[in-house]
């Protein structure tokens, strides 16, 4: 292995004909006894931290979080990390606003539900989880419905509740004469089996299939009820009228991932969004190498083997001039983005990360939503955190740092105003901190 002249951060695999670099990047293929063949190409290894600048920054999490954050700017940050999840669980306060909050102080979530359900500019729908889109990417979602809506069909009757397909005409039919409904307006008489989060009743089932295969969209939320409406008189009309064929859809989903990611397997490109198969990304891929596409070797954070990875044929040279994200502390949501593929979450960082809510309490080793930190481009620990809204206190019940990192007068500090700006978001007046909270990673 040979070091690249005059680049201290990125080295170079398999060929160590340095002064070929270019050209064995740019795939060269050169004829051989009559025979066309692709010169064996370089790989260049990043080295971690270059590695975790250039994600942290795809990621929008290097730039000044204190720049004031307008409607518009809220909309281009969305596209630029392609999609915020949502979920119900709220601790602290819901993943999506915490999601955006981590990356500007000055978010207000008014200005995500105005782009919601006034100005149509982004939508909810499904990616890995539920999420909410920027409507322009609606286009891409539509090959998406036809090939949910049988692999959808076949798994929810055997999982969900059965009935639900023969509602689906009447809950078209009730949304189109009487306006946006909600599960509670349908299925009055419908009986629940068990109990329990999943058990839907059949019109609810319904509902929530017609929103993953596109005939229903989320018009707006009541708390955290969905109302769903036709997808026809959510979405602007100029979104249904482009179809992709499929190539058209698989190589967009492909290189809006690579973009977002920075490097990644073919299968980390085909989870980012979920839509095509590993099978579709890996031939993407293969089709692509050597001209849109280089293959990368990226260090990992324990100094096992560098794991090779797809990139830009430029991004060797953007890892390597990428600042750094500011030094400060960050409370990330479970569900951001930058956790969103856990192994590579330890791969890159050396950080180990599990929801424990579906963990019982007993073998829980740290809580029921903990909270992962981010200091500068190094997840240093957790923390049990919970608002506690009619005693208008934000308390901290744990803190777990990683081994090695001291919990300093600055870094004390640094996590102090961390809290105090989780504090003003959320509407607490004070931060408590639960007695023997900060504990030792064993």
């Amino acid at each position: 292995m040979s070091r690249r002249a005059n680049d201290p951060d990125i080295r170079v695999a398999g060929n160590t004909n340095v002064g070929r670099y270019s050209e064995a990047l740019s795939g060269q293929v050169r004829r051989t006894n009559n025979v066309l063949m692709r010169t064996h190409p370089i790989r260049p290894v990043i080295d971690n931290r270059s590695a975790r600048n250039l994600f942290l920054a795809r990621h929008a999490l290097s730039e000044n979080p204190r720049r004031k954050q307008s409607r518009a700017d809220l909309l281009s940050l969305i596209e630029r990390i392609g999609f915020v999840q949502v979920d119900s669980i709220n601790t602290v306060a819901r993943a999506h606003d915490m999601i955006l909050f981590a990356r500007n102080q000055t978010y207000r979530p008014d200005h995500l539900k105005a782009l919601l359900e006034s100005d149509r500019e982004l939508f909810e729908n499904w990616t890995h989880d539920a999420s909410i889109i920027p409507t322009r990417f609606f286009p891409y979602w539509r090959p998406r419905f036809v090939r949910c809506a049988k692999q959808i069909r076949a798994r929810w009757s055997d999982w969900r509740r059965p009935g639900f397909i023969e509602m689906l005409d009447e809950i078209l039919a009730h949304i189109e004469q009487n306006g946006s409904a909600m599960s509670r307006d349908v299925g009055a008489d419908e009986k629940k089996s068990n109990g329990g989060w999943w058990d839907w009743h059949p019109s609810k089932t319904a509902l929530e299939y017609l929103w993953r295969t596109g005939e229903l969209a989320i018009c707006h939320r009541e708390g955290f009820q969905k109302a769903y409406d036709l997808a026809s008189r959510v979405i602007p009309a100029q979104h249904h009228e482009h179809l992709p064929d499929e190539e058209a859809f698989i190589d967009w989903a492909c290189t809006s991932a690579i973009d977002r990611l920075g490097f990644a397997t073919s299968g980390e490109i085909a989870a980012f969004w979920d839509s095509v198969t590993p099978k579709e990304a890996a031939a993407w891929c293969a089709d692509r190498i050597g001209d849109d596409l280089i293959e990368v070797e990226i260090e990992c954070a324990d100094g096992s083997k560098p794991r090779r990875a797809f990139a830009r044929p430029d991004m060797p040279a953007q890892a390597r001039e990428v600042a750094p994200p500011p030094d400060r502390i960050r409370i990330l949501s479970p569900f951001d983005p930058v956790l969103r593929d856990r192994k590579r979450t330890e791969r890159l960082f050396g950080f180990h990360y599990r929801i424990e809510v579906f963990v019982p309490a007993p073998k829980r080793r740290y809580g029921y939503y903990v909270f992962p930190i981010l200091e500068g481009n190094r997840l240093i620990g957790r923390i049990d955190m919970k608002c506690h809204r009619d005693a208008g206190s934000l308390t901290v019940a744990g803190l777990w740092l990683e081994s090695g990192v001291k919990l300093s007068k600055r870094r004390t500090a640094k996590l102090e105003a961390e809290l105090d700006r989780y504090r003003r978001f959320t509407g607490c007046a004070k931060v408590d901190w639960a007695d023997g909270a900060v504990r030792v990673v064993s």
